[in-house]
């Protein structure tokens, strides 16, 4: 069996384990909101957003006027030494599109956090349709000074479930972004949701392997979740369809890990939604009892990621 980038008792490539390889250390992100918006939510492709969006469902409430980045990754630094003891941190530019402006808008903004003390880089979650190569010109620019990554929202493989989600672009945009992405140099994360009614069980699993072939460096993967003010909401509420149970998760995953390359680094394996937001599914266990179970199934299978990919010969 070829060499595995993660000790084998882990059974999949954590995040955390990659930020020490990385850094040296632990390393903590700080959740940031730019103030952008989104193609899909300004007019430009759409005004509704997303089928299943509501970033308040895991960013701060907007009610109130934003803070600039800088004192936003400050103060969450400060936060962060106090209840966690860590000294290292990545500025995490999270909420709607984080490459949606112009490229001297974007500049001043990424560069306003990174002569903080202890930032050690900056994670810039955006669309694949939000890019082009000035953006990843200027990314390529302040890599070589510092550590960037760019989270995509992939969300599905499949265009059939792109087009229901009213996501406004198709898989091969998201293909392209990410090989575009790559030659310029940058590290590569993805964003995937597993629960979407126009996909089966059978073709979840089919996307590892075409996920396989994106180049991707990590890999976030969060089950559907129905939130409030958002038109799945509405769709549930006129008709509830199923939503996967903590079982059916647990086992789904350690499946799809199985299939995946062990390269890919793992970001997330379940997803949560701020406290008042989330409609369904309900789970009674908690996140990190989840994992603990994803990991005990795999103790059990005595398999980890990567285990039913074939070599190549």
């Amino acid at each position: 069996m070829p060499a595995l980038p993660f000790p084998i008792e882990n059974r999949y490539y954590r995040y955390s384990t990659y930020l020490r390889q990385t850094f040296g250390e632990k390393v903590y992100r700080i959740s940031l909101d730019a103030g952008f918006t989104c193609p899909t939510r300004d007019g430009h492709i759409g005004t509704g957003g997303c089928l299943y969006c509501n970033n308040a469902s895991f960013a701060a409430d907007r009610s109130e006027k934003l803070k600039p980045v800088r004192d936003q990754l400050v103060e969450g630094i400060e936060r962060s030494i106090k209840y966690r003891k860590t000294k290292k941190f990545l500025a995490y530019f999270q909420a709607y599109t984080n490459t949606y402006g112009s490229v001297h808008k974007l500049e001043t903004l990424y560069r306003s956090v990174l002569d903080i003390p202890d930032v050690v880089g900056i994670l810039i979650g955006t669309r694949p349709d939000c890019v082009n190569n000035d953006i990843l010109t200027l990314l390529h620019d302040i890599s070589q000074h510092t550590y960037v990554s760019i989270e995509y929202g992939v969300e599905s493989v499949y265009d059939k479930t792109l087009l229901w989600v009213r996501r406004g672009h198709n898989f091969d945009r998201t293909r392209r972004a990410i090989e575009k992405t790559k030659q310029f140099g940058l590290h590569v994360a993805g964003h995937i949701i597993f629960g979407f009614l126009t996909e089966t069980r059978d073709e979840i699993l089919q996307s590892a392997a075409i996920l396989n072939n994106l180049e991707l460096d990590a890999l976030k993967i969060h089950h559907l979740h129905v939130v409030k003010q958002t038109v799945l909401a509405d769709l549930f509420a006129q008709s509830p369809f199923p939503l996967f149970t903590e079982q059916e998760w647990i086992e789904l995953v350690c499946d799809f890990l199985e299939r995946l390359n062990p390269n890919i680094v793992i970001q997330r394996l379940v997803g949560d939604a701020r406290p008042g937001t989330l409609i369904a599914p309900r789970w009674a266990m908690k996140k990190n009892q989840i994992l603990q179970e994803i990991q005990s199934e795999l103790v059990r299978r005595q398999t980890h990621q990567g285990f039913r990919l074939v070599p190549a010969i």
